[in-house]
């Protein structure tokens, strides 16, 4: 594909500088990694002085971005472009439907038309499954499970029982969604007593949860992850949860049992909620931060307890300096 070919695809304003607009390009790749044939991207003020010395053939921007002699992809989402520009040289593997024949499917379950099974796969009593299903090997959905269409799961995926997965759901390696959720009652000697968790988890369409986290079910009512949400590896979302739609729960965030996440959320790496509180719609808590109550709408929290981002900031700063400051009132005291 050339690179003028490449602009019309992605509905971008190509202003080639000193690059043939007709060179081919083969694939894409990181701004500094990137070599001639390949385009990269700049989506971050951080990385622009790296566009100018990039060697790179083009270089996908925004549209009020300056002009360097490497060509530019002139685009009002450049990250956006930058993915489909990936779907444009990388294509995953195509499984044909199908069913392997070391599969285990109840002759109760019910699995829509196209679907490829693959080996040791385990589809239990009572499933049902939609239309154009990717179920690869060793995952195991338990009985009763109701999935929606175009549902892919990753080698070890599991589903546990009465779960419903809408469509376009994808779990990636090792997703767990509807693992017990971690509930005991004391008893008078002392012993724990496990609680039933007899509600399901429920995801609803275009969720994706990927390697290795896990959606625990609820003891009564449900655990729900909402349209659109996105859930990052080894994230743990705590019995009776609820996520809201295109919220992003990224790498290790712990949500305690009862949590409610509003819509739109980003909760940065290692973000820790405390159980029944309430995180509003378009809040952002950054990495590390620890939640202990409920965060109003809109707000950006950092640190632990979890406060105003600029009120954090500024307190780190006075933090930094403290040995200096107890420098300065040692000398008061003294003279």
């Amino acid at each position: 594909m050339t690179l003028s070919e490449l602009a019309q695809t992605l509905g971008a304003t190509l202003q080639p500088g000193t690059t043939d607009p007709e060179v081919d390009i083969t694939g894409v790749t990181g701004i500094e990694q990137a070599q001639p044939g390949q385009i990269t991207f700049v989506a971050n003020q951080k990385y622009a002085a790296l566009a100018r010395t990039t060697q790179a053939s083009a270089v996908l921007v925004e549209p009020g971005f300056p002009e360097i002699a490497t060509a530019t992809l002139r685009i009002r989402n450049p990250y956006l472009a930058f993915a489909k520009a990936i779907e444009l040289f990388y294509q995953p593997p195509a499984y044909a439907p199908g069913v392997h024949p070391t599969a285990v499917i109840s002759p109760t379950a019910n699995v829509g038309v196209r679907a490829h099974i693959g080996a040791y796969a385990v589809i239990e009593d009572g499933c049902v499954i939609g239309d154009d299903a990717v179920i690869l090997p060793h995952v195991v959905i338990y009985p009763h499970v109701r999935i929606g269409d175009r549902f892919f799961a990753h080698a070890h995926a599991v589903v546990r029982e009465h779960c419903m997965l809408g469509d376009d759901v994808v779990l990636q390696n090792g997703a767990i969604v509807g693992a017990d959720g971690f509930g005991f009652a004391k008893q008078a000697n002392g012993d724990w007593y496990k609680i039933l968790q007899s509600g399901p988890a429920v995801l609803e369409d275009a969720v994706e949860i990927q390697a290795n986290a896990c959606i625990d079910r609820a003891s009564i009512g449900e655990t729900r992850v909402m349209r659109g949400a996105k859930v990052d590896n080894l994230v743990q979302v705590g019995h009776g949860s609820a996520v809201g739609q295109n919220t992003l729960l990224c790498a290790q965030v712990g949500l305690a049992g009862s949590t409610t996440v509003g819509k739109n959320v980003i909760l940065a790496g290692q973000v820790g909620v405390a159980g029944h509180c309430t995180v509003g719609d378009g809040a952002i808590a950054t990495a590390q931060s620890g939640i202990p109550n409920d965060v109003a709408p809109g707000k950006v929290v950092s640190g632990y307890p979890a406060m105003d981002n600029r009120q954090w900031l500024r307190s780190v700063a006075i933090f930094n300096r403290l040995p200096e400051l107890m420098r300065k009132l040692r000398a008061g005291e003294t003279s």
